[in-house]
């Protein structure tokens, strides 16, 4: 008994190895980690929670919050962004290629309204050949610009009251400034204003005499571009010829041709202008209430 004592004695406790020892000490350190993190994030809850409800207690008494996500929710609505008014584009319909956004607003107008629309009355005929008269010195702006001047000059165009001007008459109007037309042009609308007259007598209209030149249908050219609108034309010269036989002056081609793209002789419209349809259905409406008044006359 005593050897086996000495033996027992003799045999050295067993150790753990130092990689088991550091293992330990490593999951000891993880699991301290984990459990301040824990603690940490409960922390954090209670102070949000803490704080939705602080903001939610009225009267002493606690409610349960809305909650961060429905806070934040509530905040966006709560926030007010200032209308904001666009302006409204609008979009002008197709025009003529020499109508542009820096023309003015008269010679749009003109362009729009008048430019194109068969003219049947006699006493703006023979304004459109008067203006037409002084394209040669001046331009359609501004000559639509000084029309209530021309008005005014040649008394509202009233060919009987043009006829009579004498030199008298002529002498005073270029005396008082108005220098719109040479003395040469004041002469020949004095005399065409007095040919107006005997061609009224003789084909009892003036509108009559030069819608007969086109069998009372306005000449549609259908032109796209407007490098192919003409400046006169072989119908424009006939005219033309015919007027300075009859003794009218200052009514060359060009002078004529621009008087029946103006009276609505010659729908010169360009085909993608909205005028083009539009000047064609004024003539259809004109031609059939002509039509409708010559069956009320045959009843």
């Amino acid at each position: 008994m005593a050897g086996a004592a000495t033996v027992r004695s003799s045999v050295k406790p067993r150790c753990k190895p130092r990689k088991e020892v550091a293992r330990s000490v490593q999951k000891k350190e993880a699991w301290k980690e984990g459990r301040e993190m824990r603690s940490r994030f409960e922390e954090t809850r209670l102070d949000s929670s803490c704080s939705s409800e602080d903001s939610s207690r009225s009267g002493g008494s606690w409610k349960k919050g809305p909650g961060l996500k429905s806070s934040v929710k509530a905040a966006l609505n709560s926030v007010r962004v200032p209308s904001i008014s666009l302006p409204v584009l609008t979009m002008n319909p197709p025009t003529c290629a020499w109508i542009t956004p820096f023309s003015e607003p008269l010679y749009v107008s003109f362009h729009d309204e008048e430019w194109g629309v068969p003219v049947h009355d006699d006493r703006m005929l023979f304004e459109l050949l008067v203006l037409s008269m002084a394209l040669a010195e001046l331009r359609w702006p501004a000559i639509l610009s000084n029309r209530d001047i021309f008005r005014k000059l040649f008394d509202n165009f009233d060919p009987q009251s043009v006829a009579k001007f004498d030199e008298k008459k002529l002498i005073t109007i270029r005396t008082s400034g108005s220098t719109l037309l040479s003395e040469q042009k004041m002469c020949a609308v004095v005399e065409n204003a007095k040919q107006m007259l005997k061609v009224i007598e003789e084909f009892g209209s003036f509108n009559h005499y030069f819608w007969s030149f086109v069998n009372h249908k306005p000449i549609v050219n259908g032109f796209r571009y407007a490098r192919q609108v003409p400046v006169k034309s072989p119908k424009a010269e006939n005219i033309s010829k015919d007027l300075m036989q009859r003794g009218f002056r200052c009514v060359g081609p060009t002078v004529i041709y621009s008087f029946m793209q103006a009276a609505g002789i010659v729908n010169d419209h360009l085909t993608s202008c909205f005028r083009f349809q539009g000047c064609i259905s004024s003539h259809a409406k004109e031609f059939k209430t002509a039509d409708n008044e010559t069956l009320r006359d045959d009843k």
